[in-house]
């Protein structure tokens, strides 16, 4: 068995070694995968350092900011290229706990999406300001409302996916790149027939660092559902089973920077990202090669 936690990082060099050695000290069985947007306070290099040190943490580098949602899809086709069994969401800041993680695994045999829930056992959240604990809830009333979801916390980034799951949802159509993320992907299995899960979890206010949550956010994530909304109704064959094996996908390059003793990638995006530098800078006889997403 094989589970591989995916942490988007931004930002995030207090809070990534410590939750990184938090969730493998829980067993041979687990891996890191962290996505760095190319952080000005040096997240990536020190992500590098540890996967050195470390052959169950894997590093993907992009060279710019380009969202939560595009950060998830990266690290799903990665994983699946790992042939990984099982696949996790989870913030870099310790609002999600690592102790949880087996306990997630353990309803994987009942569930095919098992989600962290904040609100299944009434409001477990600590240290939130009230105007974001408002926010919080009135988007997941929103989301349960536009898209018939029957979730208690549709908008958890705490999760746990079969890899089945993440290959039949066709990813080359999901659009929502923020907080709405999290909704659509619950979306796309409910209409994929997948069984959705929750486990009560106490989400704890980040150790260190920012919030990125923002009300701007919260308003373009309500946006991009009513989006979502409507292109069910009306193109639905966007929202079937994917229809062509994720093997076959290829909308990014991964370049090997390590010689393939470590599991660092740069991620070449076919966005245009001129007038963007990607600060990490591989040392020593680089190859580079293209991996495949399988």
């Amino acid at each position: 068995m094989k589970a591989m936690v995916i942490i988007p990082t931004y930002n995030e060099r207090d809070n990534i070694e410590a939750v990184a050695s938090s969730i493998l000290a829980l067993g041979d069985d687990f891996h890191v995968t962290i996505v760095d947007d190319n952080s000005p306070d040096g997240t990536g290099e020190l992500a590098d350092r540890l996967a050195e040190r470390c052959p169950r943490v894997h590093v993907l580098h992009r060279p710019q900011k380009q969202g939560l949602g595009t950060a998830y899809l990266a690290g799903f086709k990665y994983a699946l290229q790992q042939e990984a069994d099982y696949i996790f969401e989870m913030d870099a800041d310790f609002s999600h706990n690592p102790e949880s993680l087996p306990e997630f695994l353990g309803l994987m045999e009942s569930y095919d999406i098992v989600i962290g829930s904040r609100y299944a056992n009434g409001l477990a959240v600590v240290n939130w300001p009230m105007r974001r604990l408002f926010v919080s809830l009135v988007a997941n009333q929103y989301a349960r409302w536009i898209t018939g979801l029957s979730l208690h916390d549709c908008t958890s980034g705490f999760k746990c996916f079969k890899r089945e799951v993440l290959r039949n949802i066709d990813l080359t159509k999901v659009h929502a790149n923020g907080y709405a993320f999290q909704v659509e992907m619950n979306f796309r299995a409910q209409r994929l027939g997948y069984k959705v899960g929750e486990v009560p979890i106490i989400f704890y206010e980040r150790h260190s660092g920012q919030s990125k949550m923002s009300i701007r956010i919260a308003r373009e994530a309500c946006w991009q559902l009513f989006k979502m909304r409507i292109n069910s109704l009306v193109r639905p064959l966007q929202f079937a089973r994917c229809p062509t094996p994720i093997s076959t996908i290829h909308d990014e390059k991964w370049l090997d920077l390590t010689n393939n003793e470590t599991n660092v990638f740069l991620i070449e995006s076919t966005a245009n990202t001129s007038g963007t530098r990607h600060q990490h800078a591989p040392t020593g006889r680089s190859r580079t090669s293209r991996a495949r997403v399988s």
